[in-house]
């Protein structure tokens, strides 16, 4: 057969099973690495990476807010409160299952999240952004004041670790290994949810609102729906916390929180599905290391935000996007 007889499809399709073979085997050593890390990491650098997780969940639904649908949202630290607190009184003075405390936080905070909702985001631009930063604040007020159910100052203690099999989830170790997969799989449906109808409608919501109207679209419904969906998610990493630390204070659910969730996504890059993952980690783990320098460390953190935020416009997600892309272009596509 002659050089003219071969298909292009033939030629199309070698590019893209080795591109396959490379992502596969990337993959696969990614699974070991994360597999192994709690076998060699210390006790203080799992527990970053549990946090990691946690944070990554919930900072996922300010970034599904922020980048697909333009909502700047500064009351994650809200529902996730709910969700600490439904699991921690539940779990102590119902006598609840953690997953029955854990339902119950994510159906408050949905419910929550719908009322309130619906009138503040027929808002727009920094006058939605401050109503969201007022919600927070009322949230940590009524989180303060309600002691009868949050405990108050003194908090929650002595709530009972996940179970799974008979297996306590009490090391650091062991809720690594349950955590991590939980944000998998939020990950996933994320991703999916992006790549469906509904994805599709979110996107031209926020790039071309009255086009979208024109279209067909319910632009406040859909802004609403997906408010809930954020807090339903902030909220699971709420409850997930609770039961690894063992113990709710109102401390943990303040202005400084709710922003470190918005900090995470802008610096994740809301752009992409792992982004959350990145800004997580850069939130959690840099202060940890740069506090070994001592009392200059929260200086040094925040000239690291700054040098971020303007050597990379489109996050640390987006820099290993576009790193990626150029290693392995798509078939058909050349790298310049």
């Amino acid at each position: 057969m002659s050089i003219e007889q071969i298909p292009i499809t033939r030629i199309a399709v070698a590019p893209a099973r080795s591109r396959t073979a490379v992502i596969a085997i990337l993959a696969v050593i990614g699974l070991v690495a994360w597999a192994a890390v709690p076998l060699v990491a210390s006790r203080g650098m799992v527990d970053l990476l549990v946090f990691t997780a946690l944070y990554a969940i919930a900072g996922l639904g300010v970034a599904f807010l922020l980048g697909q649908c333009g909502i700047i949202s500064l009351a994650q630290s809200v529902f996730y409160g709910i969700g600490a607190y439904a699991t921690a009184y539940g779990a102590t003075a119902l006598g609840w299952h953690w997953l029955v405390g854990l339902g119950a936080g994510m159906l408050v905070s949905g419910a929550t999240a719908f009322l309130l909702g619906w009138p503040i985001l027929r808002l727009s631009g920094h006058f939605l952004a401050l109503a969201t930063l007022a919600l927070a604040t009322i949230g940590h007020v009524l989180f303060l004041e309600w002691d009868w159910l949050t405990g108050g100052t003194l908090g929650i203690g002595g709530v009972p670790r996940i179970t799974l099999f008979g297996l306590s989830l009490n090391t650091p170790q062991r809720f690594y290994y349950f955590v991590w997969p939980v944000a998998g799989l939020v990950f996933w449906l994320h991703y999916n949810l992006l790549k469906s109808r509904a994805g599709y409608a979110m996107r031209a919501m926020r790039d071309a609102p009255q086009a979208a109207m024109v279209l067909g679209i319910d632009v406040h419904r859909l802004k609403v729906q997906v408010f809930v969906l954020s807090a339903m998610v902030g909220s699971l990493a709420g409850s997930l916390f609770a039961n690894y630390v063992s113990f709710v204070s109102v401390d943990s659910f303040g202005i400084d929180k709710a922003v470190s969730f918005l900090l995470l996504a802008v610096i994740g890059g809301v752009q992409t599905v792992a982004g959350a993952v990145f800004g997580a980690a850069f939130v959690t783990i840099a202060p940890n290391l740069l506090s070994k320098l001592g009392d200059v460390h929260p200086l040094l953190f925040a000239g690291a935000l700054v040098l971020a935020v303007i050597f990379l416009p489109q996050g640390i997600g987006g820099l290993v996007r576009d790193v990626a892309r150029r290693l392995l272009p798509p078939a058909g596509e050349r790298t310049p």
